[in-house]
């Protein structure tokens, strides 16, 4: 059975875990460097309630990290265990983002992530994200950030 719930501070290790596991490696193959999430102290967020944990059978699985702003929600991060993943868990958590916005009121959610990473790119295309633009990374010189927005469905 699984579950999406708020992540509290004692699950602050797994949370990291969860985080460096799913990104070191595929960016490391793609982009030869770790991405921000990756090494981030997810503490702060914690506390600000923005980070939401997927346990299947007790077991922590996957992430979804959730910035409330005043006229969209902001996907920061979707993480699944590499043991996890291709079993709809990134999914999963995609639709409780969409759950989220509609609780919170908003119209909009946005994302953004490396255009090198094509898995990720096809993963919110797929979904129903749409491309409105790209810019360069700020901390990664050469390499570009695509930005995605999807409407919120009706709940």
């Amino acid at each position: 059975m699984s579950l999406i719930r708020k992540a509290n501070m004692g699950d602050r290790k797994a949370v990291q875990q969860i985080s460096a596991d799913a990104y070191t490696p595929a960016y490391m193959a793609v982009i030869g460097a770790v991405p921000k999430p990756a090494m981030e102290d997810y503490g702060p967020r914690i506390v600000k309630g923005e980070v939401w944990l997927l346990e299947v059978d007790k077991a922590p699985v996957g992430i979804a990290v959730l910035e409330e702003h005043s006229d969209h929600l902001l996907v920061y991060s979707i993480a699944v265990t590499p043991e996890a993943q291709g079993q709809g868990h990134g999914t999963a958590l995609l639709r409780f983002a969409d759950q989220r916005a509609a609780a919170a009121g908003k119209l909009e959610i946005r994302l953004y992530t490396n255009q090198r990473m094509e898995r990720n790119v096809a993963l919110y295309r797929d979904y129903g994200y749409i491309a409105v633009g790209t810019r360069p990374h700020p901390s990664r010189p050469g390499e570009v950030l695509i930005d995605f927005v999807r409407k919120v469905p009706p709940s």
